[in-house]
């Protein structure tokens, strides 16, 4: 088996969208096809994935330096004993020559291609990529659902009507949609406006364990352990990202003086990154929470050691909550045993949210029986897919 030819689309997120830091209107994703010569019905088996939601596409990294190394190759270098194509040797190949450290968009891009990998070998064996995950690590294939939970609550640039109001409305659409628990952003509002919208949204949920808050990255360590004073009385899900993801003094400061789970994780990029969280950010084993993305970090192939490591460190894989609402998480939170995934319903089309085929209630999820990952069943990706293989 070899790889013929490997596609790049930049493609725009819709929607008009913000966090405390990001206005995510004029964002991209790279998605990526990687064709195989196995032919089925006439056509070449293909894998397809994207390196996440939240940053930038990739086009340059990929098509200047990372795919033609790829296709560069010799062929037998990029298969396992059996033949199979292997996703580590893969990324191997895509790093070629680049040093080590300087984790960030060199990551996403190189995450892009394995995890399209993963989608390609799932669809060999005709089946959902959990269970090509789940074999992989020799973990009992999941076939229940995972938990869910609706990551909303974003602020909308230009809109001056009732945000409270309109919080409300959100969040009760996500309640009949099937989720049972929510996560709304803080940070980007007054701290009185912030705390009317918390106060909203549990309200709305019934109870505070059923709402998380997102900072991302926006507070320095006095701001974030002035707002651990207020949100501690909340007793919530948890507390995410309250200053830079690399700043640990921050997150140790939180984690000894704030008595609910703390969650960071999805803008570390490296194992050697999650390494140093466990060393020097004060991350509690079983209460705080991981949220590193394959898609954000080099693809499945480092998120194993990632998830390596936190377990040497006496955090349970339950703890793992990748971020990034979509179809390729989701797998991999199932495939791998993790605590669950979040969903983006309605916000950053054509990748956040489910396909129709996933089964949604009581806040867990369950994905269909789509061979890999499932993204051509996604009715917002097909046009984009038609224009990334030219038909």
């Amino acid at each position: 088996m070899r790889i013929t030819e490997i596609r790049e689309l930049a493609v725009p997120l819709s929607g008009n969208v913000a966090n405390a830091l990001v206005d995510f209107s004029a964002h991209t994703v790279s998605l990526v096809a990687v064709v195989s010569d196995v032919i089925r019905n006439g056509t070449p088996v293909t894998g397809v994935a994207f390196n996440s939601i939240g940053r930038f596409a990739q086009s340059g990294i990929l098509g200047d330096r990372m795919i033609p190394r790829v296709l560069a190759a010799a062929p037998d270098t990029l298969v396992d004993e059996a033949g199979r194509l292997d996703p580590a040797r893969i990324l191997a190949c895509l790093l070629r020559d680049e040093k080590p450290g300087g984790h960030g968009d060199r990551a996403a891009a190189a995450a892009a291609v394995e995890l399209a990998c993963w989608d390609l070998l799932a669809k060999l064996d005709d089946e959902p990529a959990h269970r090509t995950i789940a074999r992989h690590v020799d973990h009992r294939p999941a076939d229940a659902a995972v938990p869910v939970y609706a990551a909303g609550g974003y602020y909308y640039p230009g809109d001056h009507g009732d945000h409270v109001a309109a919080l409300r409305a959100e969040l009760t659409g996500y309640l009949r949609l099937g989720y049972d628990a929510v996560k709304i952003k803080i940070g980007g509002a007054s701290e009185d406006t912030d705390l009317a919208r918390l106060d909203a949204a549990v309200d709305v949920l019934g109870d505070g364990t059923r709402v998380a808050v997102d900072a991302n990255g926006r507070f320095d360590r006095d701001t974030a352990l002035n707002w651990a004073q207020r949100l501690g009385p909340y007793r919530l899900r948890w507390f995410e990202e309250p200053g830079d993801p690399l700043d640990f003094d921050v997150t140790a400061a939180l984690a000894a003086t704030y008595p609910g789970p703390v969650a960071t994780g999805e803008n570390l990029f490296s194992a050697a990154d999650v390494v140093n969280l466990m060393r020097y950010g004060g991350m509690r084993a079983d209460v705080d929470i991981v949220q590193m993305d394959a898609g954000l970090s080099y693809g499945l192939t480092e998120y194993l050691r990632m998830l390596r490591i936190i377990e040497e460190h006496g955090h349970h894989r339950r703890q793992a909550f990748p971020h990034g609402g979509h179809l390729i998480n989701l797998h991999i939170a199932m495939g791998l045993g993790l605590g669950g995934c979040e969903s983006y319903p309605g916000v950053f089309a054509p990748f956040g949210g489910y396909s129709p085929g996933c089964v949604l209630a009581d806040g867990m999820i369950r994905p269909s029986d789509a061979p890999g990952f499932g993204l051509e069943e996604k009715p917002e990706l097909r046009d984009w897919l038609r224009r990334l293989m030219g038909d």
